[in-house]
């Protein structure tokens, strides 16, 4: 519990500060959403393919998360239905229900959970996770956005995105043991790094501009239901289909169970893909996972 807490506090303390300024600034937070996508993730994303050495597992995580995502993408159409969401909505559930954590997040816990060994699934867990979140993350946030929801503008938003353009030669340096030199890889190392803390001070900027009695709380709770306890489960049952072993499935499980991924906050102020939503749906998400994650690392460990 307390490795957990060394987790989350440094979370909810950025939360916090982007939430703080806000009150106080009132800022157009647009923009830094704008610089988030555009220059910064990029840089991430070129930087994560570029260091990570990927091995044979990565076959198998790339199909089970590519299953565990669509059977979450189908959950999502099918509670939509019965709940009678309209495609914003809809869209805005799916990006808060489907995307994990996994990053800045799911990767510490896995590691001080299990160990070293957990790094040599985890990191090709957050890898193939980024690559979703960077094509099927920003498909849904466009193809919701109110502004002109056709499959033309959707796609086009996906490959407007600079970060899908470094992921092959990231990949392809990486393979090949080609090293950049030094003073290249501190101008990538020193952007990449402003990143994560960007996106998460952005979630707190939009968390403070959002009106708590326009807010459907019921709504934010159920979905965050479905990302805490239903997706874990359903994680857990389609790895029982594959001959993987437990610690790989325990890892896919937990980074499963992670709340709600920021990248998708920034997603949905760049699209207007109903933000305060998926702001709050990220927010309480990561909140109840002390309790959620706390309970199924019981389980696991």
């Amino acid at each position: 519990m307390v490795v957990f807490l060394q987790v989350m506090v440094p979370v909810l303390l950025i939360y916090l500060s982007g939430f703080s300024l806000q009150k106080a600034l009132k800022l157009d937070i647009k923009p830094i959403s704008t610089l988030a996508m555009y220059l910064l993730l990029p840089f991430l994303v070129f930087k994560t393919f570029y260091e990570r050495k990927l091995d044979l597992n990565f076959g198998y995580i790339l199909v089970i998360t590519l299953v565990i995502m669509l059977a979450l993408l189908g959950l999502g159409l099918i509670i939509a239905k019965i709940l009678h969401y309209n495609q914003k909505k809809l869209n805005a559930f799916l990006l808060t229900t489907i995307f994990s954590n996994s990053g800045n997040f799911g990767v510490p816990l896995a590691l001080f959970a299990f160990g070293n060994s957990a790094m040599k699934y985890a990191m090709p867990i957050m890898i193939i996770h980024t690559i979703y979140m960077g094509v099927v993350g920003i498909y849904i946030a466009a193809s919701g956005s109110g502004k002109q929801q056709t499959i033309g503008y959707a796609l086009g938003s996906v490959f407007k995105q600079p970060m899908n353009y470094v992921i092959v030669p990231g990949i392809l340096l990486n393979q090949w043991g080609i090293t950049l030199p030094e003073n290249l890889m501190k101008w990538i190392d020193m952007i990449s790094k402003t990143a994560i803390p960007i996106i998460m001070l952005a979630l707190g900027m939009q968390l403070a501009n959002v009106v708590a009695s326009k807010i459907n709380w019921a709504s934010v709770g159920f979905a965050s239901f479905v990302k805490l306890i239903v997706a874990p489960l359903l994680a857990y049952l389609i790895c029982l289909a594959f001959p993987i072993s437990p610690l790989l499935r325990n890892i896919i499980v937990i980074m499963t169970a992670m709340p709600s991924a920021a990248n998708t906050t920034i997603y949905a102020i760049q699209y207007n893909a109903e933000p305060d939503y998926v702001s709050a749906c990220t927010f309480v998400s990561t909140i109840l996972s002390f309790i959620s994650l706390t309970f199924l690392l019981n389980l696991l460990v």
